[in-house]
């Protein structure tokens, strides 16, 4: 049986608050221009705002003006979202818990995951949300998921417990050296 071949996030759709509040938070706390509004075309009653979070991707958000942010977690039941990830660069990085703070946001404050830093907070409705940075940039022609295989295989086979730098490295090394070389070839 042929598998289905996916080839990236096409959207992402979120239940918002009412339209400011999404608007504010979307665009006005994480930077992502609102590019469209229409209606949601299976509900009409609800609009459909879409954002652009900088890959050129979407991230859409139905609104409902009857919805009002009720300041508690967003349910993690089996089935259900956990966290909503974006990338920001290391400089963007080391400013988020100041403009978050400036935001009155609470936070997480940054988190060490080994091969990038995190921060969580919510979004108006309590979802978590995660601003991640990597650690690292991946050779030319490799993504980031490259490097984390590789860097996965590397510490798997070195029986360490989650991935740090020293694995990275070795990742990187390893992927560059696939590379077609002259000095292979005399």
């Amino acid at each position: 049986m042929s598998k289905l071949q996916v080839q990236g996030v096409h959207h992402i759709t979120i239940v918002g608050a009412d339209r400011q509040t999404s608007i504010d938070f979307w665009e006005g706390t994480l930077g992502m221009p609102f590019v469209l509004e229409q209606p949601n075309l299976d509900a009409p009653d609800q609009s459909h705002l879409y954002f652009d979070p900088g890959d050129g991707r979407l991230i859409t958000v139905f609104c409902h003006e009857e919805t009002v942010p009720q300041g508690r977690r967003a349910p993690t039941d089996p089935g259900c979202l956990h966290h909503l990830a974006f990338t920001v660069s290391n400089v963007t990085f080391r400013q988020v818990a100041e403009r978050l703070d400036a935001r009155g946001i609470r936070h997480s404050g940054p988190k060490d995951r080994g091969f990038m830093d995190s921060i969580y907070f919510k979004d108006p409705l309590g979802m978590l949300i995660e601003l991640a940075s990597y650690r690292f940039e991946p050779p030319a022609g490799h993504s980031h998921a490259d490097v984390l295989h590789v860097a996965h295989k590397v510490r798997v086979a070195a029986g360490d417990d989650h991935i740090e730098p020293k694995h990275l490295a070795a990742a990187i090394e390893r992927l560059c050296a696939r590379r077609p070389t002259l000095s292979e070839e005399e």
